[in-house]
């Protein structure tokens, strides 16, 4: 019993201690309304294992619960005991006072708040963007300089195919300057003796042929009376008689046709000049126009450009020669085939089948089809027939065996590509658009797979690729 009051004395120090800490918590809320917070007393902080000195009221009675039920001996009132109380449970202010401010949650970035696909789609959405305007931009460029484009463009392709014999005859001993003269002179020259043969062929047997096209007009008409279709005489003379009222009534047009024709003869010859004075510089001078052109291009994208232009010329040279091979192989069978099948003008035929096979698809088809509408109105449906077949097993052995075996894997082009691409050529730039569409995607594809294979490491340190592209 002497013990008792010892204890007690003590539970009332302690339960004292913890009210004078209750007051100074509550004052420092009060604090906290008003203004930023001051730092905390060091003396106020107890050393037990950094935890936080500030008691809950509402765990004072469970303390003095706990201190009851415990053995008097086991139950020292200390500071450690009373610091264990949670800051979160704070007591309410006391009447008079302006309750303690509770801190505002931080509102989340709003980028984070977008999701990811979203994000991913806006990204990709501009940079588009961008890329399409830059597009349209280019294309109202070339639009506006159409002709020196086609020049330029044409210029390569006759350089691509006129360069082998420059760097053989360099090769032999030849100054480049000679070389140069020698192969541009003789190549020139070739393709006017062939355009001179057409025209030739063309004005000798035009008069021939237009005999030769009414009597075949006569016989297609005395077919088709007795064909199995019902036409009759009535219906034809309607048709002949809505041809000649359509042909008077356009005479304005197709005479402004002819007057604009005395303008596109011009722009003709300017780009033959320009495409004559290119390729001679290309031949002699091409080495270094393209290290010019690579002092253009930014440092970091300078040795991705330097090794992909070889293997454009490449693949641009490969296909040039193969399309030659390809359309000379069809020009002959072709043109050999309606000359047996007495096709009046087999010769001037064939070279146009030549000059339309640099159009690849189209102008296969629209070659092939000339021949047999000359066919169909000179000799008859059976010889028409006769000569589509020809045209089509030619082309059968050319898409199957001799295009894969002469280009090769280097300009091989998928056929959706090259319809997709000699359509768009054609839209921008008519015929000129629709030859050079599809060695322009050729050369892209080299130059992509290029790039793709250097960026994955497939290019070793000299800048050769690991395999042929």
């Amino acid at each position: 019993m002497s013990r008792v009051p010892g204890l007690l004395g003590r539970l009332g120090a302690g339960l004292t201690e913890m009210g004078a800490r209750l007051d100074e918590r509550r004052a420092e809320v009060e604090r906290e309304s008003q203004g930023p917070a001051d730092p905390v007393d060091a003396e106020a902080v107890p050393s037990a294992g950094g935890r936080p000195p500030q008691a809950s009221a509402s765990e004072a009675p469970v303390s003095e619960a706990r201190a009851s039920e415990t053995p008097v001996s086991d139950v020292p009132v200390s500071e450690a005991s009373v610091s264990e109380a949670s800051v979160s449970d704070r007591p309410s202010a006391p009447a008079g006072h302006a309750p303690a401010a509770t801190p505002t949650a931080a509102l989340p970035d709003p980028a984070a708040a977008v999701p990811w696909g979203v994000r991913v789609a806006a990204e990709a959405g501009w940079r588009l963007l961008v890329l399409a305007g830059t597009v349209w931009v280019l294309m109202r460029v070339i639009s506006a300089v159409q002709l020196v484009v086609l020049a330029f463009v044409a210029a390569l392709l006759i350089t691509a195919l006129l360069h082998p014999a420059v760097a053989r005859l360099t090769k032999w001993g030849f100054p480049r300057g000679l070389a140069t003269a020698l192969t541009a002179i003789l190549g020139f020259v070739v393709m006017g003796l062939v355009g001179w043969f057409v025209v030739w062929q063309v004005m000798e047997n035009i008069d021939n042929l237009s005999d030769q096209v009414q009597d075949g007009i006569d016989e297609l008409r005395k077919w088709l009376l007795n064909s199995p279709f019902h036409v009759t005489d009535k219906q034809i003379n309607d048709i002949a008689k809505n041809l000649r009222e359509a042909i008077g009534a356009n005479t304005d047009q197709i005479t402004s046709t002819g007057l604009e024709g005395v303008t596109v003869i011009v722009e003709a010859l300017t780009g033959i000049l320009l495409t004559m004075f290119s390729t001679l510089f290309l031949l002699y001078d091409g080495k270094r126009i393209w290290q010019w052109t690579l002092k253009l291009v930014p440092a970091a994208a300078r040795p991705g450009v330097a090794g992909a232009g070889p293997r454009a010329w490449r693949t641009l040279t490969a296909y040039v020669r193969g399309t030659v091979i390809v359309a000379m192989i069809d020009a002959i069978f072709i043109g050999l085939g309606i000359y047996f099948l007495d096709v009046p003008m087999a010769v001037p035929l064939a070279v146009f089948i030549f000059l339309f096979s640099f159009i690849p698809l189209v102008g296969a088809v629209a070659s092939g089809a000339l021949a047999v509408v000359v066919a169909l109105v000179t000799q008859g449906v059976f010889t028409a027939v006769m000569t589509l077949a020809v045209v089509l097993a030619v082309q059968q052995i050319e898409g199957h065996i001799l295009q894969p075996f002469i280009l090769g894997r280097a300009v091989r082009v998928h056929p959706l590509a090259v319809v997709l691409s000699v359509a768009a050529g054609g839209m921008i730039a008519g015929i000129g658009g629709a030859v050079v569409a599809v060695p322009l995607v050729a050369v892209t594809n080299t130059v992509v797979g290029y790039l793709r294979a250097r960026q994955s490491g497939g290019v070793g340190a000299s800048g050769d690729l690991a395999e042929r592209v």
